[in-house]
Formats: structure tokens, sequence, C-alpha cells
């Protein structure tokens, strides 16, 4: 499925929110990202509509499959690259930032050579 980067961002930010742990709500989508009800609102509806996500009647949300699979491809990108480049040296925010901005615009291949490289360097610092 493509999507766009914002849908992304919604799918990831479902996602980290529930393994915390929690029930997932709309107002708490509001409050992570700090976006208006209305703009999450018209977000979830496309989502409803695209297939990525259900909502129960108490307003509850759930990731479908093809939804999990695209937030946790997303939050693994974010994740590595975040790590990256703070292992770089780069500061946290503008690791943050970054990594934001590039785990939407990055191929699956330059992913995938970018993650090879760093499992190879990891496993010849520390021996792995």
């Amino acid at each position: 499925m493509n999507t766009h980067e914002s849908a992304e961002d919604y799918l990831e930010t479902i996602l980290i929110l529930g393994n915390s742990g929690k029930r997932v709500r709309s107002i708490d989508i509001v409050n992570e990202l700090d976006y208006t009800k209305p703009s999450v609102s018209v977000a979830m509806k496309k989502l409803r509509e695209s297939g990525c996500i259900v909502m129960d009647g108490d307003g509850y949300i759930t990731l479908t499959e093809s939804g999990r699979k695209i937030a946790e491809s997303i939050y693994e990108r974010h994740t590595l690259l975040f790590d990256w480049l703070t292992s770089l040296g780069v500061d946290k925010e503008t690791a943050l930032k970054d990594a934001c901005r590039m785990e939407h615009c990055v191929s699956e291949k330059s992913f995938t050579a970018i993650k090879k490289h760093i499992y190879l360097l990891k496993n010849l610092y520390l021996g792995e």
C-alpha cells in the first residue's frame, strides 16, 4: 500500500501509543502530535476507509494488519535512523527531526543497505 507521510505519522503514533499499553483514541493522537481535533478526525476517517485502522463503538482505534505493517516499517526506520544519527554525534533534537523526515523518503532499497551497513559495523565493533 502506498501511503502519504502524514498517514504514516498517524499510523506510527497509533503503534507507539498502543505499545505503551493503553488503548488509543483520537484525543490521544491529538495530544501526542499537537494537531487539531478536526485534522485528526479527518485523518482517522481516511485511515478507516483505506483499511489501515478500525474504530470500535467507544472510539478506540486498532491497527489492521496492513496498518500495523506500515506503522512497524516506519517505526523501524525512525528508530534505526535516529540511533544511527546520534551514534555519529548528531544531537538528539536534530537527530529526531532528521529521522522523522528521512523515514518517509528513503527508498526500501537504500534503507536496507543502510541497515545492513549499520549491523555490519555493529558486529565488527562489538564482535557480535
